[in-house]
């Protein structure tokens, strides 16, 4: 069977398991080839493929809706559905999105990048299937897994799943990692490689209590998929509670009899005091197996079931194996026969990296915080350095921001490093946990801005907007990788009277002499025109782009005062002062414009002390989610590079004052 005849989940109804493992094979390499041409998440994918395969084929998409979290893991959904041929252009401005997408697809019901999610949605869809709303809809399958059962939120909808007793079907992607390895008890740390092939586990047959372990695991696994068995332990119960004085004593030896065995046999047993059935473990790349479980699992049709799953990350390809990293969890444009370089941190997260160290080795005090991306935080060299003073939560921001108040009441001093469109899982503790109590936490938000290929769930656009109004934060946004260093060491400082957040983007970093960096919360001013007649608020990665504007404009015969805000919270008086005295003003930034840094900066210019009440041109990102694109052409789309700028200030450097 040819990977090209596979046009829709029912073309794979009629494949013999021999097949299946061809076609498995195909869809592993053509994952490969599609990512090493457009980048994207690997080691996920080829982990999922049998999985993939065996949910299609048993369950009827988009009828029974199939949910992925995270969606980072359903790049062979995507292909068994009808979209192999979108993978040309995989992440890229008018391609398909790496990530699930309603726009996209029927069988894609949810965008969700921001893991840890799945289970709250599958327990609203079936309340509405059991509300009448979708008859037609049997069964609800919420595939969870990289890491996302770390998140706080999933064991919220775990507890009202099992209350509720809501007939939905959990497979639990155990590959024991999110982007690093996974920081839980509830996961597994087998491996597959020396793994019975009918189960996923690592299990000494030589010794006679792992035989009989693997024996009574796999017969429990069955029995308790049989629906026969449900209804009958289930009358068995109720017979022994209703007894007549010793029922009570009778039904809590039972129950106490089965914790037993489960305490024994599944370490997991954890879902069963929630009301949620647990089967498992499955051995993920078991074809027939997988769906011999799926099949058992549509009998039982009473409250939620947990199929616990076992695969192996990065399966089939060798590189993503051998990266004791992350498995090629993500991984650039790359030589598929050589696989992908060893990602290291670049720009600005390379000058964190850098700094954070430095920093650390004089005062015992600073920890490094972050949620389930150690790697792309730059903070890896941190854990070889400090590993006593490295925490990872996993996949739960809310936790780590208010544990790190914690650790600051405690009198250390924490830096919360994080992508900038994670922290937003985190605002209430950011508010009420951390600046309420006017604690020193340090966030370092990476990723800030415009970052494109990922769409619009990771660009890094409401920070500013929204940490500039939390009080007593101090907000930074350095323009280059010796600022950023600067403003780490000056924050560990400033952080005695309450938190810090310094924000940064993506990529490459702007490289200055150590006599062109600022300090503490003041502005730097980079240029100043002989005549008051453009003045320039430019904030972070927007200092490039204003500097070369300004560069064009200069040749053009118009001087404008440049100023480099780094600190937008609270905005450096001196700055202020000087900006009120043009005849225009223009805010750069790359946050959204409504409610953004720049519009407070306008306020404060109108207001200031002798303001001349200039004209003020807010320029920033409009409020809406941007599609995916290389994070340079969404801002030149927006008129937000060099150019543009120049264009919209030459106009603006025009006209005359009243």
């Amino acid at each position: 069977m040819a990977l090209s005849d596979i046009r829709q989940p029912s073309d794979l109804a009629n494949l013999s398991y021999e097949q299946l493992a061809e076609l498995s094979g195909e869809i592993r390499e053509f994952i490969v080839e599609s990512v090493a041409k457009n980048s994207g998440h690997l080691g996920s994918n080829l982990g999922a493929v049998e999985l993939t395969l065996a949910l299609h084929r048993v369950f009827e998409s988009p009828r029974d809706a199939i949910l992925w979290d995270t969606g980072h893991q359903a790049y062979v959904h995507k292909i068994v559905t009808g979209r192999r041929g979108g993978f040309n252009n995989l992440r890229q401005a008018g391609g398909i999105s790496g990530y699930p997408s309603r726009e996209e697809s029927v069988h894609d019901f949810i965008e969700n990048s921001h893991a840890s999610t799945v289970l709250s949605y599958a327990y609203g869809l079936a309340v509405a299937r059991d509300s009448g709303q979708t008859p037609d809809r049997q069964h609800i399958i919420a595939v969870i897994g990289d890491g996302s059962l770390t998140g706080g939120m999933a064991y919220e909808a775990l507890n009202n799943l099992g209350h509720s007793q809501r007939r939905v079907i959990i497979v639990l992607n155990d590959n024991g990692r999110s982007y690093a390895p996974t920081i839980s008890n509830l996961t597994s740390r087998l491996d597959l490689a020396t793994a019975p092939s009918a189960i996923g586990q690592t299990i000494d047959l030589t010794h006679p209590q792992d035989r009989i372990t693997k024996k009574l695991s796999r017969a429990l696994t069955k029995i308790r998929l049989n629906p026969v068995y449900v209804r009958r332990q289930r009358k068995l119960e109720k017979f022994l509670y209703q007894l007549p004085i010793v029922g009570p004593q009778a039904g809590r030896g039972l129950d106490a009899f089965k914790a037993g065995i489960r305490e024994f046999l599944q370490p997991t047993a954890f879902f069963e005091a929630l009301g949620v059935r647990y089967v498992g473990p499955i051995d993920g790349h078991n074809q027939q197996e997988l769906e011999q479980a799926f099949n058992a699992a549509i009998k039982v049709d009473e409250g939620p079931l947990v199929i616990h799953v076992i695969t192996q990350k990065g399966r089939g390809y060798a590189p993503a194996e051998d990266d004791d990293e992350k498995n090629l969890h993500d991984a650039p444009v790359f030589d598929p026969v050589t696989g992908p370089p060893k990602s290291l941190p670049t720009g600005y997260t390379q000058a964190f990296a850098d700094a954070i160290i430095k920093i650390a080795e004089h005062d015992r005090r600073i920890v490094a915080i972050t949620a389930a991306m150690p790697g792309p935080t730059g903070l890896l060299p941190f854990q070889s350095h400090f590993p006593d003073r490295f925490i990872d939560v996993g996949i739960a921001e809310q936790h780590a921001v208010t544990a790190a108040a914690g650790m600051a009441m405690g009198g250390l001093r924490p830096v919360v490093a994080l992508y900038s469109t994670f922290l937003n899982r985190a605002w209430d503790q950011v508010v009420y946990d951390v600046a309420l109590h006017r604690l020193p936490v340090v966030f370092c938000l990476d990723r800030a801005g415009i970052t494109g290929d990922d769409g619009p769930s990771h660009n890094g656009i409401f920070d500013m907007a929204l940490l500039s109004k939390v009080p007593g934060m101090r907000l930074l946004a350095p323009s280059s990788a010796q600022d950023l260093a600067k403003m780490l060491e000056d924050a560990i400082a400033l952080a005695d009277t309450g938190p810090v957040a310094i924000r940064y983007p993506k990529g490459l970093a702007r490289v200055v002499g150590e006599h062109e960096v600022g300090s503490g919360l003041q502005a730097r001013k980079l240029r100043n025109s002989s005549v008051p007649n453009v003045c320039i608020l430019a904030i972070g990665k927007m200092v490039g782009a204003a500097d070369q504007a300004a560069e064009i404009l200069a040749s053009r015969g118009i001087e404008v005062t440049l100023w480099d805000v780094r600190c937008c919270v609270p905005a450096d008086e001196m700055m202020i002062a000087d900006a009120s005295k043009h005849c225009v003003v223009v805010t750069i930034e790359d946050g959204i414009r409504d409610g953004g840094v720049g519009m407070m900066l306008a306020d404060l210019v109108t207001n200031a002390e002798g303001s001349v009440h200039p004209r003020i041109e807010v320029l920033g990102l409009p409020t809406k989610f941007t599609l995916q694109a290389k994070p340079d052409a969404i801002l030149t789309r927006l008129g937000l590079d060099a150019n543009s700028l120049a264009e919209t200030i030459a106009k603006l450097a025009i006209v005359k004052p009243k």
